[in-house]
């Protein structure tokens, strides 16, 4: 019964999602009080377990996600993301626009929402994809998957932070595994772009010319600087996780618990914040203020944390539940291992559209047999994590609303997002699922 009522409950999340435009918040809230009563729990430790459940994930991620928007509108604001754009293209060479979108939007999308990081760049890549004379086809997919690469995949974007906290993984090591995992994605989705996407013409149209694109940058910050908020955090973390192996790499002493410390991921992102600070040209308080920057960044993250909150109520009334004995048995016949989550996450992400949603839904249903699945120790729960959010990849389509800026802003048809957008994300999620099944076979 219990297993009736998990799939009943995923039902309603996807079906209210989608068909009625029922906020996920409400959807996920209602999902857990209304599987707790049909599964007969106690009305009063219904609640305890929502808000345990609630609290349990705001006071893991909640400052995590709160800072980490406001490095986001930081570098949007200031103009540091046109910059980033322009020392990456000088990098790698004006003829390769393809690699460079890619590369660019996998950095990008660490800080910025994914769908706002494709409105601020695709005026430049229409720009410099012009100048080069190929198909923006090429260019314009190249940046969304490059964004979705990371906005999936490595923290400390949303959904993977929000997949590690409920599954109660090493974020250092979710770093690691989903690092590894894109750069595979990566490599492919190059591939995908110029031999398939390329061969169909689609003219870039520039919007901006160059005058007005360098007058937007002129009084952008450096290079260096733009890069600083983002590479600092990340540095921390992993380092703070590789302090913490059985061996010891970094000592035992004061100089380990320093690492400790500022790799806490609270930390670290503060630490970039700060840094982040300095990008404004002209830096004044109306910035940090409700209604500047800061106030702007903090309007995003509030939606994102009610979801991700909400999904923890649902895990936690699950796991309550005593769903974990249930299932033991039963799935123990189907020897999916770390396909599993995969898969859960891959029909709803494929189904309602969000990939947050997808992964702080399968997260909570994982959560609680992580045990009965095999992932015990730390690598082993940070590869589920990274199953989870690859499922998370598949498939971007028109519920999606990520699909409709790609197609909406770079001309295409729906059948044009299908062919290139839709296909590339399911290839890159089933990718990355390859990679972590490669890891978890040689590795755990």
């Amino acid at each position: 019964m219990l297993i009736v009522l998990l799939l009943v409950a995923i039902a309603f999340i996807v079906i209210s999602t989608t068909k009625f435009n029922l906020h996920p918040f409400l959807a996920l809230i209602l999902a857990a009080i209304g599987y707790g009563l049909l599964s007969g729990m106690p009305l009063n430790e219904i609640v305890t377990s929502v808000n345990t459940g609630f609290g349990n994930i705001v006071g893991q991620i909640g400052i995590v996600i709160v800072v980490g928007c406001i490095i986001g509108a930081f570098l949007e604001e200031s103009g540091g993301a046109y910059v980033m754009a322009r020392s990456t293209m000088r990098l790698f060479g004006e003829k390769r626009v393809p690699l460079v979108m890619l590369i660019l939007g996998y950095i990008i999308s660490i800080p910025v929402y994914a769908d706002s990081g494709y409105v601020i760049l695709t005026p430049l890549n229409r720009a410099i994809t012009k100048k080069a004379g190929i198909s923006f086809a090429c260019t314009a997919i190249a940046l969304s998957l490059g964004l979705t690469i990371t906005h999936c995949l490595v923290p400390p974007t949303p959904g993977p932070i929000a997949g590690a906290a409920i599954m109660e993984a090493d974020l250092g090591l979710v770093i690691l595994t989903g690092f590894i995992s894109s750069l595979l994605v990566l490599l492919v989705a190059y591939f995908f772009v110029t031999k398939y996407a390329a061969k169909t013409y689609i003219d870039p149209s520039p919007d901006q010319n160059d005058a007005e694109i360098e007058k937007k940058v002129a009084n952008a910050p450096s290079a260096f600087k733009s890069f600083v908020p983002i590479f600092v955090p990340l540095i921390l973390i992993v380092l703070k996780s590789v302090s913490d192996f059985p061996t010891n790499p970094l000592g035992e002493g004061s100089f380990k618990n320093i690492v400790g410390f500022i790799g806490q991921p609270v930390v670290a992102l503060l630490i970039g914040m700060f840094f982040s600070f300095l990008l404004p040209k002209k830096f004044n308080s109306e910035m940090l203020s409700t209604t500047g920057w800061v106030g702007k960044a903090l309007t995003s993250a509030a939606v994102i944390i009610m979801i991700t909150a909400a999904g923890g109520s649902f895990g936690r009334v699950l796991s309550d539940s005593g769903i974990a004995e249930v299932l033991k048995d039963s799935l123990s016949k189907f020897n999916l291992g770390v396909w599993l989550p995969f898969i859960i996450a891959a029909a709803i992400k494929t189904s309602q559209g969000s990939s947050t949603v997808a992964i702080v839904t399968t997260a909570s249903i994982i959560a609680p047999l992580a045990g009965v699945l095999g992932f015990v120790s730390p690598m082993e729960r940070a590869l589920a994590v990274t199953a989870i959010c690859s499922g998370a990849m598949v498939i971007s389509h028109v519920n999606d609303s990520f699909f409709w800026v790609v197609t909406q802003m770079s001309g295409m048809s729906i059948k044009q997002g299908y062919k290139f957008h839709g296909l590339g994300t399911f290839i890159g999620g089933l990718t990355s699922m390859v990679a972590v099944w490669a890891m978890i076979t040689f590795f755990c």
